[in-house]
């Protein structure tokens, strides 16, 4: 899941980002309204995680933005004031949901996982490939009935190659979809990743490598 943070206040913001990092989701963080603006506009992210009261364009004009462009990014309003009309004004700029500071860390990653059900297409309930099994649910991949343990990177990389169905996938797709912005585009961060979910899946390999294009799975489909 790709997340964006649109925060002000800089320590809350990487505390946000560090936990839902830990989480599993690629994150972005943004201090103002204008860095928001543009970040969204070049990346499609499944949720915005928006503070109202920012410095540049507002929390409420990048609210307004964002509905308006017709993606399937989903809003998540954050603000100091709790009260009935302030959470009203919030949801009738088209934010999806709305939590009030300070919030419990739990709360927040529940309403990220939620909303960004509604963000994407709904999963299979099983990507496959021969016997190859991979449970989007419950996190879990599994090989001739056996469990493969896997990092989340690991497991991000194989779920994005089951899921495009024997498409190739290429490596800057994997570094967008799987990692952040902070991932170094030249780095070999993707290519090491592959090679060790290759030996934790074991014999007979599964991805293939196609030459300047990317990695592919033949016979991804849904189980």
């Amino acid at each position: 899941m790709r997340i964006l943070v649109v925060e002000d206040e800089e320590p809350l913001a990487e505390a946000i980002a560090r936990g839902l990092r830990r989480e599993g989701m690629a994150v972005d963080v943004a201090f103002t309204g204008d860095e928001g603006h543009e970040k969204s506009t070049i990346t499609r992210y499944d949720v915005v995680l928006l503070d109202r009261d920012l410095p540049g364009m507002s929390g409420d004009e990048l609210c307004k933005e964002i509905v308006e462009s017709g993606e399937l990014t989903r809003v998540l309003m954050l603000t100091a004031s709790g009260t009935v009309e302030d959470r009203v004004a919030g949801l009738s700029l088209g934010a999806d949901d709305y939590l009030a500071k300070p919030f419990a860390f739990p709360e927040l990653v529940a309403r990220v996982r939620a909303l960004g059900r509604r963000a994407t297409p709904a999963a299979p309930p099983l990507l496959t490939a021969g016997d190859v099994r991979l449970d989007p649910a419950k996190r879990t991949v599994s090989r001739a009935g056996g469990p493969v343990e896997l990092t989340r990177k690991e497991f991000g990389v194989l779920e994005v190659l089951l899921s495009a169905g024997g498409s190739v996938v290429s490596s800057e797709e994997l570094l967008e979809r799987v990692w952040d912005e902070n991932a170094d585009p030249f780095t070999t961060t993707v290519r090491v990743t592959v090679m060790t979910l290759r030996k934790k899946l074991g014999e007979p390999g599964i991805i293939e490598t196609v030459v300047g294009s990317g990695y592919r799975v033949p016979g991804a489909g849904h189980g």
